[in-house]
This record gives C-alpha cells, structure tokens and sequence, in this order.
C-alpha cells in the first residue's frame, strides 16, 4: 500500500464545516503486510500491536475471515502525517478479505476501526475533497499539479485524534484550488494551508522551511497538518542535486524525493 505525504490543504470548509482535506499521494512511501502463521492472532509492527487484539478481532469477524497473523514493514514512521494507520488497515483489510471490496466499503471499515481515515483506497486519491472524519468524497477536483516533492520528517510523530477538528477555515483555499491550474498557484495555496494549520495548532514551523526553499528555487511547500512531514515543491526536474543535503542539514530525516501528477517517483 502506498501512502500519502501530508496533505495538499487540510481545514475546516467554513467556521463550522466538515474537515476537508487534499492529500498527497506518495508512491515512494509503502507499507506491506505478510500473513505469517502464529499462535496470537494480530496486526504488528516488530514487537508493537498496530491494532488492539479486540480491534483486530472485529476486523477479522466483518471480513467473515479466520484472523491470522500479519506483520507490517512500513516505509513510513507512525504519527508522521504519512497514512501509516490508514495503509495498515488497508493492507489488513486486503491480506484478510476472502473477496475484494469497494473503496466505500474499505474506508467504512477504517473510520469504524480508528474513527479517521485517508483516501488511501481510492484510485486516485489526490483529485479528491475528502472529508477524514466521516470517510466520504466531498467533491471531485481537477487532476492532481505535477511536483516534485523533496521532503523529510521534523520534529515528533503525532497520532490523529479522531475527535479533533480544530483546524482553520480553508474554505477560500479549496475555491482557489479549483480555478487555479498552475503549479506555482497551487504551491502557494498550499503554503498558505500550512501556515494557517501552524498558527492555530503549532507543531513544526514551515517557515525556515520556506525560506530555504526560496533559496533553492522552490515553488512552495507541503506539510502533514497533523504529524511531522515537510517538503519543498518544484516545477519537475528543477530540484537542484543538492536538495535533500540541505534539507538533512535542516533537520529532517528520512528524507526522500518523488513526482506528483505522473504517477512516477
């Protein structure tokens, strides 16, 4: 299962509106799951539970499915804004299901299981207004902006509180990003989503980010709007060879580089 590299925009679509979010697809994040044989049935990550026994157990009697055992590898660190949680259900859901499922179906059982999920199920999750607390397509967008993405993760991983819905209003953001088909255009609302998330809710600053990627030619910047990915967003084939030392000496880990767009890493 790929994952996702934050998000695109993420906020409230009016003061009192749904949560809505445009994530970015990420192929060069996966997360597998392997059906080992085993005595104590469960999703793991190394020696770590992904899912309570009991939330397992349901997954598994929903499915109509003997449980099993499976154990995850995943590209991505947990709580880093990167799809983990959605990706491992998904890739549960798909190692357990006698028959495949719609993606409505998946992503009824995510939200059932953690109460939050992203698009991850769908075929092309980045041309869609997704709402993660109620696991529904708001609307159909334009095709994705074509970026390369050079980024990495900051600071500590933070867990979706599904409960948690205190985000900026974005509700001009998405309006602009539907008439809006340039990539610098995009990069810049994309900025300004992550600006907005930091000033209400905190966690890393995109600022220095920001301005080393003024340096290097970027055109803007994406954030997790919960947990600790960033990266810089340029034209394709721009980003200069020498990027993700300079993002290392930044601070970030992990960091990698992929294309939004094409489909292409």
């Amino acid at each position: 299962m790929a994952g996702h590299f934050g998000e695109f925009l993420q906020g409230r679509l009016g003061v009192d509106g749904p949560l809505a979010l445009v994530t970015v697809p990420c192929p060069a994040l996966e997360l597998r799951a392997v059906r080992h044989p085993g005595r104590m049935p469960g999703l793991w990550q190394g020696a770590r539970p992904v899912l309570s026994h009991a939330q397992f157990m349901t997954l598994a009697a929903r499915l109509g499915t003997r449980p099993g055992r499976l154990r995850l590898h995943a590209g991505m660190p947990p709580g880093g804004g990167a799809g983990a949680s959605t990706a491992a259900l998904l890739a549960a859901i798909r190692c357990l299901a006698r028959h495949a499922l719609s993606a409505e179906e998946e992503a009824a059982l995510c939200l059932a299981l953690e109460g939050a999920t992203d698009p991850l199920m769908h075929p092309a999750p980045g041309r869609l207004l997704w709402a993660p607390r109620a696991a529904r397509v708001l609307d159909r967008l334009p095709p994705e902006p074509a970026f390369e993405v050079v980024g990495g993760f900051c600071g500590k991983g933070q867990r979706t509180d599904p409960a948690d819905t205190a985000f900026a209003d974005i509700s001009d953001l998405v309006e602009t990003w539907r008439s809006t088909p340039d990539p610098a255009g995009r990069a810049r609302l994309a900025s300004e989503s992550a600006r907005r998330c930091h000033a209400l809710r905190g966690g890393p600053d995109p600022a220095p980010l920001l301005e080393l990627g003024r340096n290097l030619g970027a055109l803007g910047l994406v954030a997790a709007h919960t947990g600790a990915a960033q990266g810089l967003l340029f034209a394709p084939g721009t980003a200069p060879a020498g990027t993700e030392a300079a993002l290392r000496a930044a601070g970030l880990g992990q960091v990698l580089r992929f294309r939004t767009g094409g489909g292409g890493r």
